[in-house]
């Protein structure tokens, strides 16, 4: 059995689809599609959206209106579906779809954005320790997972276009980059350093300002992590810097089991 997963931030899910979002998925065919930053509530957008072609989607949606928000889309059926970690502050900001699978657990994770000042810096960094510990919990129990998402942390120098002038920014700050040596201590694989440890200049995100694209002026903040019993699996990662449609690109793995 192929599976092609693909994650994305597609800020803002209607004006991604007005935008490149159905040809995107005629021509790559992920078998599950996990979008971040929907902005929408499943009831606000058209029947098309909601499904986007597939015969499951499952939305986890911010109380807050246009805001945040997370949707897996999928054609199986899997064993079980949970939003959130059960940690009312964050699953209120609908940041996790966590669905079940026969071989993997699949977390379709938008993290927290801590640039806007000292509370929502706290709020991520409490959030970080949150999910380390439920992840760390899971894999104790034996569970093999694949992370999928929007991290909003650029964790080596090689993964911003200037890692001098960034180092004070939310994102790449000292200790986001060393929870993120953590997380991989812990027991996770960065799938494109997994087949491209040398890799320079490949982005995921580049900001709307000062034609930060044409530039290539990114940051790799957009990851698909898996436990070490997946790596095997693994046969493909992409980072699919040419897509538009968002101010972030796709991240694409084909795994076989």
């Amino acid at each position: 059995m192929n599976q092609r997963i693909v994650t994305w931030n597609v800020n803002g899910v209607r004006a991604c689809y007005e935008k490149t979002l159905p040809d995107f998925i005629e021509k790559n065919k992920p078998d599950i599609l996990c979008l971040q930053e929907t902005k929408a509530h499943i009831d606000q957008v058209e029947p098309e959206i909601r499904t986007l072609g597939y015969k499951n989607s499952y939305w986890s949606s911010a109380e807050r209106k246009g805001y945040s928000g997370v949707a897996t889309f999928m054609n199986q059926n899997p064993i079980n579906v949970i939003k959130g970690i059960d940690k009312p502050p964050y699953d209120n900001e609908g940041r996790i779809v966590w669905t079940q699978h026969q071989y993997f657990d699949l977390y379709n994770i938008y993290f927290p954005n801590g640039g806007s000042g000292g509370e929502r810096h706290n709020f991520k960094q409490s959030f970080l320790k949150d999910l380390a510990l439920h992840l760390s919990f899971e894999i104790k129990r034996g569970r093999d997972i694949v992370l999928v998402g929007d991290y909003n942390i650029a964790h080596l120098e090689t993964d911003v276009y200037a890692p001098k002038a960034l180092s004070t920014e939310s994102g790449f700050l000292p200790e986001e980059r060393q929870w993120f040596t953590e997380f991989l201590k812990m027991g996770f694989v960065d799938c494109f350093r997994h087949f491209y440890p040398e890799a320079k200049n490949v982005y995921s995100w580049w900001s709307y300002k000062d034609e930060a694209r044409k530039k290539n002026n990114g940051w790799r903040i957009d990851y698909i992590c898996v436990t070490p019993n997946l790596v095997k699996n693994l046969k493909t990662c992409q980072i699919l810097f040419e897509q538009e449609g968002s101010d972030h690109c796709p991240v694409m793995v084909d795994l076989s089991f």
